[in-house]
């Protein structure tokens, strides 16, 4: 009789720390980055949210959901989008330099006069973008990205002084 109480109070005890721990996890959200730290919004929902004018430089956004997310004019220099969805966000002037888009959905995005300076857009979808006055000087992007780009290219970076045209190397 003894052991069986024994018994029954250990496993309650068991129960309640599992929840415990299962509790923490799942109330887990992602936070804010303070100045020099690092910032992982990795596999995160950020659906709707607004990054604009932020120092997100660096930031870890990797599997992200950010249908219509706003980050515009935000610091996004060498941050990493790769297999996120940015479908409809708001990156108008946005600094992308050095980030990887690899794998990236931006369909209906905007990137007016965005900064992609050394930018990587491989395998990404850039279907019906604006990105009048973007600057795409040495981004990596694939030739079918480009011819479609070129189609709708026009403007100069306000910022880099940069014509849209030329960045992409369009004819």
């Amino acid at each position: 009789m003894v052991l069986v109480q024994g018994l029954r109070r250990f496993v309650v005890i068991v129960c309640a720390i599992a929840l415990a721990i299962l509790w923490v996890l799942l109330s887990a959200t992602p936070a804010f980055a303070e100045e020099g730290k690092f910032l992982n919004y990795g596999n995160a929902t950020l659906n709707d949210q607004d990054f604009s004018h932020q120092n997100l430089v660096g930031g870890v956004f990797v599997s992200a959901e950010m249908r219509g997310t706003n980050f515009s004019d935000a610091d996004l220099t060498n941050s990493m989008f790769t297999k996120g969805n940015l479908l409809g966000a708001n990156l108008r002037g946005a600094k992308l330099e050095g980030a990887l888009l690899d794998r990236t959905t931006l369909f209906k995005a905007d990137l007016s006069n965005a900064i992609l300076i050394d930018a990587t857009l491989s395998n990404s979808i850039l279907d019906e973008v604006t990105i009048t006055g973007a600057d795409f000087t040495n981004a990596i992007l694939d030739r079918y990205a480009i011819a479609q780009l070129c189609k709708r290219a026009e403007g100069i970076n306000p910022v880099t002084g940069a014509d849209t045209r030329e960045s992409l190397g369009c004819r």
